[in-house]
């Protein structure tokens, strides 16, 4: 697992943009670990967010679902 950032792996119909959806993970996520972690947002993210603004969305095309999540779970630190 590397510490900078996350995977994720998500199915969708064509009508939802990609987007959309990682602008709900990620507000989801942060709501999540805010209410878990009282303090953080006040010691190190008061007047800021949890995320950056950068992400990566890609296509799997004809890749299996075991496939990519198999490489998902391979990741390696660089």
């Amino acid at each position: 697992m590397m510490p900078d950032h996350v995977h994720g792996f998500r199915s969708a119909p064509p009508t939802t943009a990609p987007m959309v959806i990682g602008k709900t993970l990620k507000r989801i996520l942060a709501v999540d670990v805010f209410r878990t972690f009282l303090t953080l947002k006040r010691r190190h993210f008061w007047g800021s967010g949890l995320w950056t603004d950068g992400y990566y969305y890609g296509s799997a095309g004809t890749v299996s679902a075991q496939t990519i999540a198999m490489d998902i779970a391979n990741q390696k630190e660089v």
